[in-house]
């Protein structure tokens, strides 16, 4: 399975002729839509998601599946949403999908919480969305993990990133940082996924890996 990196959140991992695409927003240019099977978005905010994104994949792609959890649906109610929760697993041509988490991590006590999940993808490659949440007891080969966000602290960021243990990873949700920022930032991700004997990747948009 080939993983490929966009601006900010979004991801479009490809398998068999197929692709999954996931969280295209606001941050991002138009993710390419050929062979597209499925979309996930992990929540309702617009740097995860919007109806241009949306309408460019469903056009090119008519009646692909979108998987996400109830606040998206409400949020974008014009498009057929097949609900998920943690918990939840399918599949979507050729990818698995299960899901963890449920709450988006808090900005601000001010600032109502929405439900966020994380995807793993052929039980190997994960993507919290706008959460830490750990996919326990599972042995995960790729993480894609948040590296910058108003959420975000690198501590935390790294304490997650200890506590999934990939065998490798890359940064991602990382539009809100300066170039500068975003190479200390990488520095910590790359410390703690090394401290299991893991390897950091610092895929930059259009970048690719193979899971």
């Amino acid at each position: 399975m080939r993983v490929t990196k966009f601006e900010h959140a979004a991801l479009r991992l490809e398998k068999d002729g197929a692709a999954l695409v996931i969280d295209p927003g606001t941050f991002t240019r138009p993710v390419p839509a050929d062979d597209v099977v499925g979309v996930v978005l992990t929540h309702e905010h617009p740097d995860h998601w919007t109806p241009e994104q949306l309408d460019r994949l469903l056009a090119a792609n008519p009646g692909i599946p979108i998987f996400a959890p109830e606040g998206v649906a409400n949020a974008a109610a014009t498009y057929d949403v097949t609900v998920v929760k943690p918990g939840d697993e399918l599949v979507v041509g050729p990818f698995s999908l299960r899901f963890f988490g449920g709450r988006h991590a808090e900005i601000h006590s001010s600032i109502p919480i929405v439900q966020n999940v994380g995807v793993l993808v052929d039980d190997a490659f994960y993507y919290p969305g706008d959460s830490y949440a750990v996919p326990e007891g599972v042995l995960v080969d790729l993480l894609a993990a948040p590296i910058a966000a108003p959420w975000l602290k690198i501590g935390e960021a790294m304490d997650f990133v200890l506590a999934t243990a990939p065998r490798r990873a890359f940064g991602t949700h990382d539009m809100t940082v300066s170039p500068t920022g975003l190479a200390m930032h990488r520095a910590r991700l790359q410390w703690a996924v090394e401290q299991d004997g893991g390897s950091f990747l610092p895929l930059d948009p259009g970048d690719s890996t193979e899971v």
